[in-house]
């Protein structure tokens, strides 16, 4: 059955499924209880474990999910089946299987806790859809520090053909600061993990540092950079990513106007946002946030507003990509023991915003 034609949610269902420095000024409260058509909106699949991760292989949807290990691909019907399981994942508080990425080659990179660090791996994959068929790990970067929180754990394939990875301090704060450490910085690596020869810091995977615990990554058609950063009790932010700046952590959280950091070009209180995957499409990005409960989108042309939309009817949101369609696909995380999952949870729903 063509993904057009995945059942549409009723507005009921989606009611259903309700569940540092001196703080910086607040920046405009975004729009809230905006409404997308209920024709708008559809389910792609249900009845996933914690899953964190979406991305499209050949068109086939591929699925992580962070404590089981397993990689799912998902049917044209919404259906799904694990085409293998990341050997070696120690999946413990906010550790486990994360972020998943394709490579113009189509392999498949997935970001994963195990035994001795966070680490990141390729994979091979075999077959046609319905029948795929996970190969045998290559590790291309390992002993990423890891803890039961701040694991970081995004991928993604920037416009420049390299791979970008988010990781958090891992509990380790000052570590952020120090660019000796993998800890609490974006990287950017070559397809085989090696050291781009223009990154900022000679030798080094480092891209950006002084973060907490960035897990949204995102390109705007100009090449502009996002990224997504969960803040400690006062500000989680979204910041413009340039390679060697330093964004502050632990020194600073939030606008500090100081000079000295990069600020974010827009903050939330923890309550109403705690970022995590996000997404670009026509000229917004789409933030999926778990303990606001919101899809927020914030244009780039004026990135200091934002819009919310679904406030507390999908439950905790994890990551949102597009789709080959064109279409919003946003997955929730409500089965990952910190929500109220509902009968059909963990979920991904499809959004037109057309």
């Amino acid at each position: 059955m063509p993904r057009k034609q995945f059942m549409a949610v009723s507005l009921a269902t989606l009611l259903a499924l309700a569940g540092c420095t001196t703080p910086a000024p607040q920046r405009p409260t975004p729009e809230s209880g905006s409404q997308v058509p209920t024709s708008n909106i559809k389910t792609v699949t249900t009845g996933l474990d914690a899953p964190w991760s979406v991305v499209f292989r050949n068109g086939t949807p591929l699925v992580s999910e962070r404590d089981s290990g397993r990689i799912l691909e998902l049917s044209d019907g919404g259906t799904s089946r694990a085409i293998g399981t990341v050997p070696g994942v120690a999946a413990a508080g906010e550790g486990g299987l994360l972020g998943l990425a394709v490579d113009d080659q189509d392999r498949l990179y997935a970001y994963s806790t195990g035994a001795a660090g966070n680490r990141i791996q390729r994979f091979t994959v075999s077959g046609t859809p319905g029948q795929l068929v996970l190969g045998s790990p290559e590790t291309i970067l390992e002993g990423i520090p890891k803890a039961n929180n701040h694991n970081g754990g995004r991928l993604a394939f920037g416009p420049d053909g390299f791979l970008y990875a988010t990781v958090g301090d891992a509990g380790q704060r000052e570590n952020a600061q120090d660019v000796d450490s993998l800890s609490g910085k974006i990287l950017r690596m070559t397809p085989d993990g090696g050291v781009p020869t223009d990154n900022p810091f000679p030798g080094s995977l480092v891209y950006s540092y002084g973060h907490r615990n960035p897990q949204g990554l995102t390109w705007a058609d100009d090449g502009t950079m996002f990224a997504t950063e969960f803040g400690q009790n006062a500000w989680d932010e979204l910041n413009i990513i340039t390679a060697g700046a330093n964004y502050g952590w632990p020194t600073v959280v939030g606008i500090a106007t100081t000079g000295d950091f990069t600020d974010p070009v827009q903050q939330w209180t923890p309550e109403t946002a705690s970022p995590s995957g996000m997404a670009y499409l026509d000229g917004a990005l789409y933030l999926a946030n778990l303990r606001g409960e919101v899809l927020r989108t914030v244009p780039v042309a004026n990135p200091s507003t934002a819009t919310d939309y679904f406030q507390g009817k999908l439950g905790r949101l994890r990551d949102v990509v597009v789709s080959p369609e064109g279409t919003i696909w946003v997955i929730t995380n409500n089965s990952d023991g910190r929500g109220n999952p509902g009968p059909d949870d963990d979920q991904i729903v499809e959004v037109d915003f057309g």
